[in-house]
């Protein structure tokens, strides 16, 4: 066994307990991980007060709810990659290149991340060449409103042959600019890293800055937070499955699901003003209450859209014509899955037992659990059940929560951040983990803070579900992922 140290996320320990391994014995730990079963939740780098590069890894073993951390400190500008033997690395490697300039040497895919040391959009693209191969290439600018990203496909008419999906055109510099943090921006950064996504990112981040602050939440602001996290899932799985419902052209469930998801948000604007969830998660807490007025009209909106959303899904279950578009499009197989180290929705579609409120439960997840929703075939239709499944439980989550609130305080005073700590924090976000890891300076100031996205891990799964398809099955295997350019492009 490899000297690493082994904890439970969103604990805070000395830096200096942080074990740095020879470079051999690091390899080791990121190859040997994936081989027993774990996976790589973030691997980044940083430089440390003299200078010097230092690489981290956080390999997380979701069958013991643990997480496995260890450093390097890298002699040089480069290093032999480790993308061969892990290719879960292969987008951290090219980040921590484009970042620091570090070269993996031998890496089979060095091209941009963010375009941040280079002009935005310009690299050398895969090719497939032969006299009857063409090339589509679409975005980055897209009709409607939607971020912007670019994808290239090798084509034989119709038939995709490679996808190759360019992302960073929208790189803001969020985790450069946390360092020095936390200040009055810090959260408001945190709200906005991901739009859709600013509960599971604020709780993350709250997490975080708790455990370095030594912060006990209250019971009731655990179950607050954890009830607006499962709002912002059935918000975001309702919309989805009425896009879905869209792309294949059947106007019945895209119309109701379109509407209904606005019901969800609605809901977390009565918590707190904002049908993002923004103001209510705070470091110690939450910024909201509710009385028993707000609980009870809560409850009874959350069944009424519960019941209107079955509706609507039934019909989408129940048409032939769906059901033909939604099967077999977009295949992706567990054992893919697990060597890209995928998450959430796209996981579980795969028949992957992955989710953090059950592996690496957190606040009001201790207590109250969630069954893992998962589904086998790993195609378009295993996406959407998926999310049909949570919709349902998610629900049923929520209604428990408010029924059965803690009478407590609902915040407590955080303290500034210890110093020369480190810490992982995890939650399960709606499209799949979210993990952020803080590094505290002498000061007690940030001076490291990287942030995981579901969106990092999960965009090469959907370039490998588009191989053998065809083309015009792209915008519905697209939005069978759902995922976020701005929450890789930070």
């Amino acid at each position: 066994m490899m000297p690493t140290l082994t904890m439970r996320p969103g604990r805070a320990i000395a830096r200096e307990e942080v074990p740095v391994l020879s470079f051999e014995d690091f390899r080791n730990v990121i190859a040997l991980a994936t081989s027993r079963g774990a996976r790589v939740a973030a691997l980044f780098g940083h430089k440390t007060s003299d200078g010097k590069m230092q690489l981290f890894v956080v390999a997380a073993r979701d069958a013991e709810g643990m997480v496995e951390v260890a450093a390097t400190t890298l002699e040089g500008k480069s290093y032999p990659s480790f993308t061969r033997d892990c290719p879960q690395v292969h987008l951290f490697e090219r980040e921590i290149f484009e970042q620091w300039g570090i070269m993996p040497e031998g890496h089979p895919w060095l091209k941009p991340v963010r375009f941040t040391s280079s002009p935005v959009g310009v690299m050398d693209f895969y090719r497939v060449e032969g006299e009857e191969i063409h090339e589509v290439a679409v975005g980055p600018i897209h009709a409607g409103v939607i971020e912007p990203g670019h994808f290239r496909f090798q084509c034989h008419g119709e038939h995709v042959f490679h996808l190759e999906i360019s992302l960073g055109y929208q790189h803001r510099g969020l985790e450069r600019a946390l360092v020095g943090g936390p200040t009055k921006r810090t959260i408001h950064y945190m709200e906005t890293l991901a739009g859709d996504t600013s509960i599971g990112h604020t709780l993350a981040y709250c997490q975080a800055a708790e455990a370095l602050s030594a912060t006990r939440v209250p019971a009731r602001a655990h179950a607050l937070r954890g009830i607006a996290l499962e709002l912002e899932r059935l918000a975001n799985h309702t919309g989805g499955l009425g896009a879905l419902a869209g792309d294949v052209g059947f106007l019945p469930t895209a119309s109701f699901c379109g509407r209904l998801r606005g019901d969800f948000l609605n809901l977390t604007a009565s918590l707190c003003g904002s049908r993002f969830g923004r103001g209510l998660v705070r470091p110690g807490g939450v910024g909201f209450d509710v009385d028993d007025k707000l609980r009870a009209d809560m409850q009874k909106r959350l069944l009424l859209a519960l019941r209107d959303v079955r509706s609507s899904v039934e019909l989408l279950w129940n048409s032939a014509s769906v059901q033909a578009r939604f099967e077999g499009t977009g295949i992706l197989t567990k054992e893919t899955a697990e060597v890209l180290g995928l998450v959430g929705v796209a996981a579980r579609a795969c028949g992957l037992e992955r989710d953090v409120r059950h592996d690496h439960p957190s606040g009001i997840f201790r207590v109250s659990h969630i069954p893992v929703s998962t589904w086998n075939s790993g195609d378009v239709f295993a996406r959407a059940f998926v999310r049909w499944l949570e919709i349902e439980r998610s629900c049923t989550f929520v209604e428990e929560q408010l029924d059965a609130l803690p009478q407590s305080a609902t915040t407590r005073k955080s303290e500034p951040f210890a110093p020369n700590r480190f810490c992982v924090s995890l939650v399960e976000g709606w499209r799949g983990e979210i993990c952020h890891v803080a590094l505290t300076g002498a000061d007690g100031k940030l001076v490291a803070y990287k942030v995981v996205d579901p969106s990092f891990h999960n965009w090469s799964g959907l370039a490998m579900a588009l191989r053998e398809q065809q083309i015009s099955d792209f915008p519905l295997c697209n939005k069978s992922f759902d995922l976020s350019y701005c929450g890789h492009d930070l």
